[in-house]
């Protein structure tokens, strides 16, 4: 009997969450077209899975008997994914590398050329970010490396060539009450509405709403965007602030978006990341050194040595 992943992931779903409405959330689909997926499921099998009620779905002894084997069947599909999509790309000479909206502006013409330089014949395949993938496509198999600013505890996650350091700042529209100040307090945006990136985005949407510094005090959410462009609309059009990394006030200014530091605000480690149990292939240790010594950024350009997530560079 063949069974559709997307039918086993909707189920662990709705095992994880108790509920059909978080699940729904969670996959981005709509309620009744999960409640379908969950049907077309116990129709193949010949069994119910859920016993259905008024606090939610709780799976049934059958049901529980499938759980606990669909983490392993789908971690194992995923990595056949994986191997199999990185072994295309390799056959092919493609390195794939995702990046945030505003960080692919510190990935220049210079940098190509080197990684071309380092491996003749190679292209590099740019692929920004998917914000309703946390791992940006790199639990997939649908890229290689992703530059991300983030957290320091990343590196406990994934191996990690980090670049430097950079600050988050505070992106509010040009006519803001605040605008007009150099510098603002974390406290001053507290209680203004937040541009946000989508639930589907995990512990990004907690960092880039500074969840850690609020310290569990809620974030009034002004508007949620589904990509860079309509984050930057948003704020623009005084539907929220946002925090973005200090890069974009360099490289992608605007007369209508005013970026101010923030004090009490954790900077953003910056780095190329890759899964932990992928080696490191030549493309990519070439595509790390050539934003070593082409990204002239916090103090990262240029540096050799050893990687947080245990790789060496030579």
């Amino acid at each position: 009997m063949d069974v559709d992943t997307r039918l086993l992931r909707s189920f662990t779903a709705v095992c994880e969450e108790g509920q059909l409405t978080a699940a729904a959330a969670r996959l981005f689909v709509s309620q009744p077209t999960l409640t379908k997926q969950i049907r077309q499921l116990e129709a193949l099998l010949g069994v119910e899975l859920f016993e259905r009620s008024r606090r939610g779905m709780t799976p049934t002894q059958a049901g529980r008997a499938l759980a606990a084997h669909t983490g392993a069947l789908l971690a194992g599909w995923d990595d056949a994914l994986r191997t199999t999509r990185a072994a295309a790309a390799e056959q092919c000479s493609v390195l794939r590398v995702g990046f945030e909206g505003g960080i692919i502006n510190l990935v220049t013409r210079s940098t190509l050329a080197d990684f071309a330089r380092r491996m003749p014949g190679w292209q590099v395949e740019l692929r920004q970010n998917n914000w309703f993938d946390p791992t940006s496509g790199l639990a997939t198999g649908e890229i290689d490396l992703t530059l991300w600013h983030g957290p320091p505890w990343l590196v406990e996650h994934y191996n990690a060539a980090v670049l430097g350091q950079e600050a988050r700042v505070a992106a509010l529209p040009a006519g803001h009450r605040l605008a007009a100040r150099a510098e603002l307090d974390l406290e001053d945006l507290a209680d203004e509405p937040f541009v946000a990136i989508p639930h589907e985005a995990g512990h990004w949407r907690e960092y880039w709403l500074a969840a850690h510094e609020r310290g569990g005090r809620p974030v009034r959410i002004g508007a949620v965007a589904h990509n860079s462009d309509e984050w930057l609309a948003a704020v623009v059009c005084g539907q929220g602030v946002g925090f973005a990394p200090e890069t974009m006030s360099r490289l992608a200014a605007r007369d209508d978006v005013a970026y101010r530091p923030v004090r009490g605000l954790s900077p953003s480690q910056v780095g190329l990341y890759w899964p932990k149990d992928r080696e490191l292939t030549p493309a990519m240790a070439a595509f790390v050194h050539s934003c070593r010594v082409t990204v002239p950024f916090g103090g990262g350009s240029g540096r050799r040595g050893a990687c947080p997530g245990g790789d060496r560079l030579a």
